[in-house]
């Protein structure tokens, strides 16, 4: 699949091309791989992000014959797979949350002065966010952990998940509400000196 600087191809017509090309799938691995291993990082940590994000895309590779070719972006898709690879992983991801809790606030803040302050604010946050975190269903901590960490929109959400638009508005609601209450109802960013 040839590609000109200033032109990309959509994700669907990379699926599509896949399914006689198999070597052009790589090119969504390519775009989304950085991306998805983030995310998963966040949640499990770095030890296992690797092996899920191969996985996320061998059984991506192993269905594209079954994806929906009128949805031109791939990642609602891949972030669904991921997802479903994640809670099966619900062991590890509270315990990093427990570690989250218990460590250090201390850590380097690297950032331009003007931002230390807030930053070091929201650092202090972490371990009630991580416990917050740790208390939340599977299922809300999946809609705001996508739409926090993997900047997916409502709607892309929804078709990560397989569920109405109007399930991922009420248990994001949900989420944010109990993450304001652990934090006192304030936003640690927010506040000012």
């Amino acid at each position: 699949m040839t590609v000109s600087s200033s032109t990309r191809i959509r994700d669907s017509d990379i699926v599509s091309e896949s399914r006689t090309n198999p070597e052009a799938f790589a090119e969504l691995f390519d775009r989304y791989s950085g991306m998805l291993y983030r995310y998963v990082s966040r949640r499990l940590g770095p030890e296992i992000a690797e092996d899920l994000v191969g996985e996320t895309f061998l059984a991506a590779f192993a269905r594209r014959a079954h994806y929906d070719l009128t949805y031109t972006d791939a990642r609602p898709w891949l972030f669904g797979i991921l997802t479903k690879l994640v809670s099966r992983h619900h062991r590890a991801e509270a315990a990093r949350y427990r570690m989250l809790q218990r460590s250090s606030t201390e850590d380097v803040v690297e950032s331009p002065a003007d931002r230390m302050a807030e930053r070091v604010t929201a650092q202090a946050s972490r371990p009630v966010l991580a416990n917050t975190l740790a208390g939340l269903s599977a299922k809300d901590r999946d809609v705001l952990l996508l739409i926090a960490w993997g900047d997916l929109s409502y709607e892309e959400v929804a078709r990560a998940l397989g569920i109405p638009v109007g399930t991922v508005r009420s248990r994001l609601n949900r989420a944010r509400r109990k993450a304001r209450a652990a934090l006192g109802n304030t936003n640690p960013i927010d506040e000012e000196e």
